[in-house]
């Protein structure tokens, strides 16, 4: 008797690729920072994930404070 091998496709994992480069964490807004945020976000031609928005923001952020 021979084994039927079933063939499962693989779950996707959500969301991009992790690069292993950088440390996760966590942070948590308010209702009315979340607002703002996806306005600033649609506001951009390129409508980044919230993730990259906040990583832009750090960084306008810290540049603007280095220029001062």
């Amino acid at each position: 008797m021979t084994s039927q091998e079933t063939l499962q496709p693989k779950k996707r994992k959500r969301g991009p690729k992790p690069t292993g480069q950088g440390t996760p964490i966590q942070v948590r807004l308010h209702p009315e920072q979340l607002a703002n945020l996806d306005n600033w976000i649609a506001n951009q031609s390129d409508q980044p994930s919230r993730p990259e928005a906040i990583r832009r923001l750090i960084r306008l952020t810290l540049d603007e404070l280095k220029a001062d």
